[in-house]
């Protein structure tokens, strides 16, 4: 029977990723997945009144779970059988659908992209028109929801320590690209025995850079299907969809970051085709876009997309 998960204060661990964490559940490579998340501690719940309903389990683990370093509620960790360090999980994310009636939009004094744009910084509720796909903004303006889950991490080595969920890393985590929507398929390093995937921090919309702190901060359910690819050896985590091939990079400086997901595009390139690394080089320089990720996750986020046509006529 496929594994059907919801956010339940045992169930969810709070603002960390830890390679010691025992599991919540077990699958084998090849299974289906249905993971439910919430967004949110007790201080970004909407007002009572407002409209937006609150789920009694969010209630449940805000009063029962211990908050780590982070913000973030993960749903897992959930072990896939058989993986071991040097593997790789493909997640193939079939579904991503709204879950919650709101979200919440937050500036904090002194963080995003100008963090002295707005010092008193503040919270917002936003309303969430599941049916129309659409987030209210407070003057007026309809946003289309695409959400996505800005947190998909297998568990860092369990020598690392706990880790702040915050910063993403070679684990994946805290990622924030927009493009893991549903048909995307995510590859991730496994780093410890079972791999330990989590999963959170639904966006029902977000643009590139996520620059005020957050993006529309919401509880969604996700279908995957996860498949161990043994001795995969990746070095940090890559995505692809129908149309790209997606290299990511993650480093306090912004240039580097983008350094580094160059690189993994050059070597992605490489490894699929006949094309040396100069020659990948140059491709990436007519064909490639580079994008800013994130700004404000300490360690800044840009994604590589080369589209699949690229890829063609270089065997």
């Amino acid at each position: 029977m496929p594994l059907d998960l919801f956010p339940t204060p045992e169930c969810v661990h709070w603002g960390f990723f830890d390679g010691t964490l025992p599991p919540v559940a077990e699958i084998a490579s090849g299974d289906v997945v249905t993971i439910h998340t919430v967004s949110g501690g007790t201080e970004d719940l909407p007002p009572d009144g407002r409209g937006m309903t609150v789920r009694p389990e969010h209630r449940r683990i805000l009063a029962a779970v211990e908050p780590g370093p982070g913000p973030h509620i993960m749903t897992g960790p959930i072990a896939v059988r058989g993986a071991e360090p040097g593997d790789a999980l493909r997640v193939e994310i079939l579904e991503v659908s709204l879950r919650d009636d709101w979200g919440f939009n937050l500036i904090r004094p002194g963080a995003g992209a100008l963090p002295d744009l707005a010092p008193g910084g503040g919270r917002i509720h936003l309303p969430i028109d599941r049916a129309r796909g659409v987030i209210q903004m407070p003057w007026g303006l309809e946003i289309p929801a695409r959400p996505f889950f800005g947190v998909i991490g297998t568990a860092p080595p369990p020598a690392d320590g706990q880790l702040t969920s915050i910063v993403p890393g070679a684990f994946g985590g805290n990622i924030d690209n927009k493009e893991l929507t549903a048909g995307a398929v995510l590859h991730l390093p496994v780093w410890t025995a079972g791999a330990l995937l989590s999963v959170g921090d639904g966006h029902a919309a977000q643009g590139d850079g996520e620059v005020c702190l957050t993006a529309v901060e919401t509880g969604l359910t996700g279908r995957f299907r996860v498949e161990l690819v043994k001795g995969a050896g990746l070095a940090g985590p890559w995505a692809e969809t129908a149309d790209h091939v997606i290299t990511m990079g993650f480093d306090p400086d912004l240039d580097e970051a983008a350094r580094i997901a160059l690189r993994a595009m050059i070597a992605l390139i490489s490894g699929r085709t006949a094309l040396s690394a100069e020659e990948a080089y140059r491709l990436c320089s007519v064909a490639a876009d580079l994008r800013v990720t994130q700004l404000v996750n300490r360690h800044k986020g840009i994604h590589a997309l080369l589209p699949r046509w690229a890829l063609h006529g270089a065997s």
